[in-house]
Parts: C-alpha cells; structure tokens; sequence
C-alpha cells in the first residue's frame, strides 16, 4: 500500500523501489496491476505457497516431546538425531516428515540451532574423551545401525 501512495504521488519507480526495498521490476508489474485495477489489485492474495503441515498445537506438542530428551522418547542415548527427531513429529502428531526437512522445521518454524558449548570445560579429561571416541563411539554407531536410527 506504501507503493500505491507512492504512485499517486507521480513518484518515479527508481524512487519507489528505493523506498520500498524490492526491484524496479517488481514496481513495475505493481504499477501496471495498481493501474489497471487500483489499489485493490495490490492487496496481498494471503500466503504464497503451500499450509504448514503441523498447527501450532502439534508443534507445541513435539517441543514438550522434544525438551524432556531423546532417552525420554525411547532411544537407547540421549543423541538427537534429524530421524530420530522425524521418529518423534510422527509419533506425536501423525505427521510424517523426511528427515532433511525436520533442520528447516527445527531452525524455521521454532527458531531453534544446533547447540555447540561456548567453551571447553575446566573439567574436560582428554584421555577419557580420546578412550570414549575410539571404543564407545563405534558401539553406539553400530548399535543405532541395527537399530536403523
């Protein structure tokens, strides 16, 4: 609606644009549709692209699943996992999801990122990380594949 006072002020396009943060382009398809059909031509036509499939109750829901861990909702470690986190949408609220969509779902509709510590702890045993990364890891990896997740 900013463009169409702007139009109505014989304001070039250029300036417009400027104004207004889009391309030129853009503008003039605006000018072309306000002309034809004035200012109701320019009312947005409601979202673009497809509903989300989960509604803010589900999504409430799958962050109380998601918050109480991934040992809570039956995995063997607490390790979350994109399919482990596609296990529990589904499982929660009958939502089937590919496994590389839950990360745009994760970081997009719940504003959430992947978590690294700031800073190493004080605390941290080398030797008990380096035991832990060539005995138990390997386990853990070859448990969660015959798990299949």
């Amino acid at each position: 609606m900013q463009a169409a006072d702007l139009f109505e002020q014989h304001e070039i396009p250029a300036e417009i644009a400027r104004r207004v943060g889009v391309s030129h382009q853009i503008v003039s398809d605006w000018r072309t549709a306000w002309r034809q059909g004035g200012r109701d031509a320019l009312r947005s036509a409601g979202r673009a692209g497809r509903k989300p499939k989960l509604c803010d109750e589900q999504l409430a829901g799958i962050v109380a699943a998601l918050t109480r861990g991934a040992e809570a909702n039956g995995y063997p470690t607490d390790l979350w996992t994109l399919a482990r986190v596609a296990d529990v949408i589904e499982r929660v609220s009958g939502v089937r999801y590919h496994p590389g969509h839950v990360w745009y779902l994760l970081r997009e509709r719940l504003k959430w990122s992947r978590q690294r510590p700031a800073r190493r702890a004080s605390e941290r045993n080398e030797a008990a990380i380096t035991q832990w990364v060539q005995r138990r890891w390997p386990q853990i990896k070859k448990e969660l594949g015959a798990n299949g997740r």
